[in-house]
């Protein structure tokens, strides 16, 4: 690949729009056709005034695209058995398609326990072991979110993971684990590393694809980052930082996404055009 001066900028915010217009005219489609639009339920446990700001984003994007909302709150003593009932209801509940349990829930919560609560057919923002199973296996389904738009992303910019390597910087089981996996899917070599890899800047070197996904400001520098290598990164830290210092990283990449605009917006239109996805499923 040649070595540009200064990288392409990777706009995920132009094709969350687009992501989501096509969204909104399912959801209306479907909304004519069953007389019920899409619905997307999400829980929050807890009073972390960043989550509840989340969860107020989700549901304006959720209402500007045709889908309706409904939010559980539920205070922050509430047990892992006490979660995992209300996530119970609502997989049973045939007016809700989408489920969407803010995270983290706090330390006494078990995360785990909670997600697997959530009915496959309903985890649209693909945290069960269900989900996890087909995006490695290639299955058809529900990806995790970030994971899910980094691969439009890579799509739209042309970018063909096929025999190129790929290094994913984390490993959390919705972000860093899926987004290795989908791109082994598209046939890229890939590694993993994380914060407690030995010489990370060396594996950092190799790739031709990187994803950063370890949730530390500048965590990747830039003079590590491979010339002409397409770089991505997913992290989101105080002062609307990266996981990548990207003011040195864009003069050695071919592609960059920015922060914020890059990773973000794709993450919540991948969450609304899978929520019309289950619904499209479930009302027919």
């Amino acid at each position: 690949m040649p070595t540009p001066t200064t990288a392409r900028l990777m706009d995920g915010r132009e094709l969350a729009r687009r992501t989501v217009a096509r969204a909104a005219a399912e959801a209306a489609a479907i909304t004519e056709r069953t007389g019920t639009a899409p619905c997307l339920a999400t829980v929050l446990v807890g009073d972390d005034p960043a989550s509840h700001t989340y969860v107020r984003m989700k549901q304006a994007r959720c209402a500007k695209a045709g889908i309706s909302s409904r939010h559980v709150g539920l205070p922050a003593e509430t047990t892992t058995d006490q979660l995992v009932a209300t996530l119970t209801e609502l997989s049973e509940d045939v007016g809700v398609q989408g489920i969407l349990p803010q995270h983290p829930a706090g330390p006494h919560i078990d995360e785990r326990a909670a997600f697997e609560a959530i009915a496959p057919e309903k985890d649209v923002d693909g945290v069960t072991a269900r989900s996890f199973a087909g995006m490695g296996l290639g299955i058809p389904g529900f990806t995790s979110c970030t994971p899910g738009g980094i691969v439009r992303l890579l799509d739209e910019y042309g970018v063909d993971p096929a025999g190129r390597r790929a290094v994913v910087v984390g490993r959390s089981p919705i972000l860093g684990r899926p987004m290795g996996m989908l791109l082994l899917g598209r046939d890229a070599t890939v590694t993993y590393a994380h914060s407690r890899t030995t010489n990370l800047a060396e594996v950092v070197r190799e790739a031709d694809i990187l994803v950063a996904a370890v949730g530390k400001s500048r965590f990747i520098r830039g003079e590590d980052v491979k010339p002409g290598a397409v770089v991505v990164d997913a992290g989101y830290n105080p002062g609307n930082v990266g996981d990548v210092d990207f003011e040195t990283a864009r003069h050695r990449a071919r592609l960059i996404t920015p922060v914020p605009g890059g990773v973000g917006p794709m993450t919540i239109a991948v969450l609304l055009a899978q929520t019309v996805d289950a619904a499209a499923r479930a009302l027919g």
